[in-house]
């Protein structure tokens, strides 16, 4: 296995080299890269299996690197300094991060995932959806990227009907399309998908209030429904605020 390091910082490619050699019982060939430029010039002579990158490096970014590869076949891992605004966008895209200081066991957790998924083919769309959310666009505009048993799906914000929490799992409504269950819970949707204008309707429901066509009174706190003829109910502590965002849509 090819391990390529991609950071700025000596002592931090030293610390992660001997997390690696101490996991892998020194089997992995690991070579080293100090920035975008010279990161892009190793991918291209090493041809690396996995790749850890650095968000913010001397001369430029990771993401800035990752714009000037075509097709690359490696796993990604980034590693970064709580910076909040990448975070997101690596849960939007489902590519693996590290924060620093380095964790043992996040670290062999994120490096026997990439071994597993060597041959999954998925790193490019994966990457579209990341750059997408690294860009200049409307939430609503931008791509998420849900995973269930068996397939990786790269949904339009705009085209989720609404979230419901079931126990562990969160299940996705989507427009014109099946639903898909997703093994994370509905709190860390609504961290993700809040920016976009979802809103909290109920305990166990997130909704995408564009596609709210009616809101029934009939109930006590009332019903909506969404397009599709999908109803949802709207507890009590919810009602003021669906109400508030309706009349001021």
């Amino acid at each position: 296995m090819r391990i390529l390091l991609i950071d700025n910082e000596p002592i931090i490619r030293s610390i992660l080299k001997d997390l690696i050699e101490n996991w892998s019982k020194g089997l992995h060939q690991i070579e080293e890269a100090d920035g975008v430029v010279s990161g892009i010039n190793q991918i291209s002579k090493f041809s690396p299996d996995i790749v850890f990158l650095d968000v913010e490096m001397n001369d430029g970014t990771g993401f800035d690197l990752l714009s000037q590869l075509h097709k690359p076949k490696f796993q990604l891992i980034f590693t970064t300094a709580h910076n909040q605004y990448a975070i997101q966008a690596f849960k939007f895209s489902a590519i693996d991060y590290l924060l620093k200081p380095f964790d043992p066991i996040e670290l062999n957790r994120a490096l026997q995932k990439a071994v597993d998924n060597i041959n999954n083919g998925s790193l490019q769309q994966q990457l579209a959806v990341l750059m997408q959310q690294v860009s200049i666009k409307k939430e609503t505009d931008k791509q998420i990227v849900l995973k269930d048993i068996d397939k990786t799906y790269f949904i339009k914000i705009d085209d989720i009907l609404y979230c419901e929490a079931e126990g562990s799992y969160t299940k996705f409504y989507i427009a014109n399309a099946d639903p898909i269950f997703v093994s994370r819970n509905l709190r860390s949707y609504e961290d993700l998908l809040t920016p976009a204008g979802f809103i909290r309707t109920h305990h166990s429901c997130l909704v995408n209030p564009t596609k709210i066509k009616v809101y029934d009174r009939k109930t006590d706190n009332g019903t909506l429904i969404l397009e599709g003829g999908h109803t949802i109910p709207v507890s009590q502590r919810k009602k003021d605020l669906v109400i508030q965002y309706l009349e001021n849509r």
